[in-house]
């Protein structure tokens, strides 16, 4: 078992009669990448700015490297909030030393790393300029290496990816890959679900201040069942009564592929047996999980669904 980096034990917040957050657990472990999921006004802010004792929890407990989140603790973690906030009068390279000068770093060390990073995110180029002249995706870039100028043993990203373009979202995608492979913690909030499928080793969503999942995207994916696609000439309705479908579903006119919806457990080769059976030879066939959007969907809209009816 990995060594526990941060635990939030049965962690509430309320902002008036506003339930932000509501008997919130989990745990995370070093080493890896967390996806903290759920729509906008989930509580995913609120909850990270508890763990970095900006905000204090109404009950419940939050500890840090197994410890009360003290300023020790605090210094250890990297922190991108989504809102950003460099001064945007500084030049780049010293809006970065500026942060690095809070975390307890000296200005000559601040300096030198803070130009080596630039260096590595194609930004050396830019380190005179300042933030006013720069584009939202570089200035964003520039924000990341304040965050983790201090070589940080967790990183927090707040909506790392909101409003930049494809080509800086990869660019960002590959700095959280390098962060876990230099072996540091990673959690980034996200309601964008492409992201967590591509690069979290763990799961959490919430909606409503709720916990609704805590575990892998594999274990996420199989709380909705398998799905298979088949090709071919003929007509396949007649699989529709196979053992383990528990629906059918027909192309659309013109089409050729069918899909069938399965049963838990089930993975298809009887399908394919059926097919053969009948003489019929499918030119495609294809058993896939459903992507995290759908498991997503499916649990924060049960949430809602939930909330609605109580009320």
């Amino acid at each position: 078992m990995t060594d526990s980096v941060v635990s939030l034990i049965g962690v509430t917040k309320r902002f008036g009669e506003f339930l932000a957050v509501d008997d919130l657990s989990f745990n995370l472990h070093a080493g890896e990448v967390f996806g903290f999921l759920g729509p906008n006004g989930a509580g995913k802010t609120t909850s990270v700015r508890m763990m970095l004792g900006i905000l204090p929890p109404d009950s419940g407990k939050i500890e840090i490297f197994g410890q009360p989140a003290t300023r020790a603790a605090r210094e250890r973690i990297g922190y991108l909030p989504e809102e950003r906030g460099l001064y945007r009068r500084l030049r780049a390279i010293d809006a970065i030393v500026y942060i690095a000068l809070l975390k307890g770093m000296s200005a000559g060390a601040a300096r030198e790393r803070g130009m080596q990073l630039l260096q590595e995110f194609g930004l050396g180029d830019f380190a005179r300029v300042r933030i006013q002249g720069l584009s939202k995706g570089m200035s964003q870039k520039v924000q990341v290496i304040a965050s983790i100028i201090h070589d940080p043993e967790f990183v927090i990203l707040d909506e790392p990816f909101s409003g930049l373009d494809p080509v800086n979202q990869a660019e960002l995608e590959l700095v959280v890959k390098n962060l876990a492979a230099a072996g540091k913690t990673v959690l980034f909030s996200t309601h964008t679900m492409e992201h967590a499928e591509r690069l979290c080793d763990e799961l959490i969503i919430i909606a409503r201040g709720r916990k609704l999942f805590d575990g892998t995207p594999d274990e996420a994916r199989e709380l909705m069942p398998r799905r298979a696609l088949i090709e071919a000439a003929e007509d396949l309705s007649f699989l529709a009564q196979v053992e383990g479908v528990l629906q059918a579903i027909p192309p659309p006119s013109g089409k050729t592929l069918w899909e069938f919806v399965l049963a838990q457990g089930a993975d298809g080769r009887s399908l394919l047996a059926a097919c053969f059976a009948r003489g019929v030879v499918p030119t495609r066939f294809e058993v896939s999980r459903p992507p995290l959007r759908e498991v997503f969907v499916k649990l924060v809209g049960a949430e809602a669904a939930s909330v609605e009816k109580a009320s």
